[in-house]
C-alpha cells in the first residue's frame, strides 16, 4: 500500500479517536442506558466488587464500543479487546483469561460471531472465575482447572438472538441502545464540527442530522463528507447549500436512505407488488445475503415506518410509497 494511503487512513482513524466521547459527559444520548450503566458502576465500586457482566445490543454505530471504554475509565479498570471473529479456538480466549489483571474489562465485540466452543469456556469463566482444560488425550486425559482473576465481561452484539440462551442468561444486566432522535444528533454533530474546526451553520446540522439515520457514526461520516465538500469549494463553512449537496453527491436523501435502502423497496413494491415477500426471496431478487438485509437494512426503514415484518413476509408500507413517490397498489398515495 502506497505511504500516502497508509498515512491518510491513520489520520482518518486518529479523527475517529478525536470524535470518539472520551467522558461520561461528552456521550450524549442513550439516556435510559446512561443510567443503567451508571447504578451498576456506582454499586460496585460502592461494595469495592468487580462490575457484573454486561450485554450491550443494538445496531452498528450507536456507541457500543465506546460506552464499553467509558465503563472501563469510570472503574479506572484496563481495558482488554478482542471480536467474536478473532476467537476461532478454545485455545484464543483461554490465552487472554488467563492474562487479565485483576478488576479488568474484557471486551468483547461482534460476540454474535463467537462459536459455541469458545461461548462454552465462557460459561465458568464468567460464573466461577475458573477455566477447565482438558489436558492429555485418550483415557489418561484429565481436567484441570485454572483460577481466574476478578475480570468484568462487556460484550457488544448486533444479533442478540444469535448468543445462545446459556450465554445471555450469563449477562447480569443486558442493556439495548436505540435509534437517536434528531436533536441527540444534532447536538453530536455540533460537538464533533468543533473537534474538527469547522464552521457550521444550524441550518446545516439540521439538513445532516435528518440524513443520518439516527446513528452518530453515520453523523460524523456525512460531517466529514461536507467539510471535505466546503473545503474544495472554498468556502471552510458549512452551510445548508453544502449540506445538501454533499447529501446529493453521497446519493443520500433528507431522511438517510441510500440507494441500496432505495433499491430493496422498490425490488419489493415493483417485483413482489409492495409485499408480502419472504426475507430468502428478497435476498434473492437484491442478489444480497440475507444478514445484511435484516441487520443493515430493515431496522431503519421499519423505524421510518416504511417496511413491516409479517409472518408471512417483508411488506412496504404506505409511507414509504409517499417518500418515494410510488404507486401504492390499486391507489395513488
Amino acid at each position: 500500500m502506497p505511504a500516502s494511503r497508509i498515512a491518510l487512513e491513520k489520520e482518518d482513524r486518529n479523527i475517529d479517536h478525536a470524535l470518539r466521547p472520551h467522558a461520561w459527559s461528552e456521550y450524549v444520548g442513550q439516556e435510559k442506558v446512561k443510567r443503567n450503566l451508571r447504578i451498576i458502576i456506582d454499586a460496585a465500586k460502592k461494595r469495592k466488587e468487580v462490575m457484573d457482566h454486561v450485554l450491550f445490543s443494538g445496531q452498528a454505530g450507536l456507541g457500543k464500543t465506546t460506552l464499553a471504554y467509558l465503563v472501563g475509565k469510570e472503574l479506572g479498570a484496563i481495558v482488554k479487546t478482542t471480536s467474536g471473529p478473532a476467537l476461532e479456538k478454545s485455545g484464543d480466549i483461554a490465552a487472554i483469561l488467563t492474562n487479565l489483571e485483576p478488576g479488568s474489562v474484557l471486551f468483547i465485540d461482534e460476540a454474535h460471531r463467537m462459536n459455541r466452543v469458545i461461548e462454552e469456556v465462557l460459561y465458568p469463566a464468567m460464573e466461577s472465575r475458573a477455566l477447565h482444560v482438558m489436558v492429555g488425550k485418550g483415557p489418561s486425559a484429565r481436567s484441570l482447572t485454572i483460577n481466574l482473576p476478578p475480570f468484568c465481561l462487556i460484550a457488544a452484539t448486533t444479533r442478540e438472538n444469535l448468543l445462545s440462551g446459556p450465554l445471555r442468561t450469563r449477562f447480569g444486566a443486558t442493556l439495548r441502545l436505540d435509534f437517536y432522535d434528531h436533536d441527540d444528533i444534532a447536538r453530536i454533530l455540533a460537538r464533533s464540527a468543533g473537534i474538527l474546526g469547522a464552521n457550521i451553520s444550524e441550518g446545516a446540522v439540521g439538513i445532516l442530522a435528518g440524513a443520518s439515520r439516527g446513528t452518530p457514526r453515520v453523523a460524523n461520516r456525512l460531517l466529514k463528507r461536507a467539510r471535505d465538500f466546503a473545503d474544495v469549494q472554498g468556502t471552510h463553512s458549512i452551510d445548508e447549500t453544502i449540506a445538501q449537496k454533499t447529501l446529493e453527491l453521497l446519493e443520500v436523501d433528507r431522511v438517510g436512505l441510500e440507494p441500496e435502502d432505495r433499491k430493496l423497496l422498490r425490488v419489493v413494491i415493483e417485483k413482489f407488488n409492495g409485499g408480502p415477500v419472504g426475507v430468502g426471496t428478497l435476498a434473492a431478487a437484491l442478489s444480497e445475503e440475507r444478514g445484511v438485509i435484516e441487520d443493515i437494512y430493515e431496522p431503519y426503514l421499519m423505524k421510518l415506518g416504511f417496511l413491516k415484518r409479517t409472518p408471512a413476509g417483508r411488506v412496504v408500507l404506505p409511507a414509504a410509497y409517499e417518500h418515494l413517490h410510488a404507486m401504492h397498489p390499486g391507489r395513488l398515495i
